[in-house]
């Protein structure tokens, strides 16, 4: 069985970098999250995650979702089109759940974000597939 890692390269941590992948305009989106991708030169995958204090004030909450989405790519990779930057947000959907009471993501499982993760994935798929 291969060791899926996931190396800094992988990841787009400078501003720029963030701002390229939203200047493409490209855009998926489901209940729990947004993803945004765009075009790299690398050859593989890259991902950012970003998690507003909109959504929670307290930063374990926050950096917990981050550290949930980046196993959720880090496990799904192989499944992942190469050659794309990855840019993952809590969906603004999210906070319409439950008619105007806040839904916490405290509450969210792995297998909630795995899930809707690979759903976008999938969707993302197809349009690349298509767009070729």
């Amino acid at each position: 069985m291969k060791q899926l890692t996931f190396k800094k390269k992988q990841r787009l941590v400078s501003n720029e970098q963030f701002k390229s992948v939203l200047a493409n305009k490209i855009s998926f989106r489901n209940e729990l999250l947004t993803m945004y991708i765009a075009r790299n030169d690398c050859g593989y995958s890259r991902l950012g995650v970003s998690v507003g204090k909109v959504y929670d004030k307290r930063a374990v909450v926050r950096n917990r979702l981050k550290r949930l989405l980046r196993e959720a790519f880090r496990l799904n990779q192989e499944q992942i089109p190469a050659g794309f930057d990855y840019l993952l947000m809590i969906s603004r959907k999210f906070t319409k759940l439950d008619k105007g009471t806040k839904p916490t993501l405290k509450k969210l499982t792995f297998q909630q974000i795995n899930a809707s993760f690979l759903a976008l994935v999938e969707i993302a798929a197809e349009k690349i597939e298509h767009s070729e």
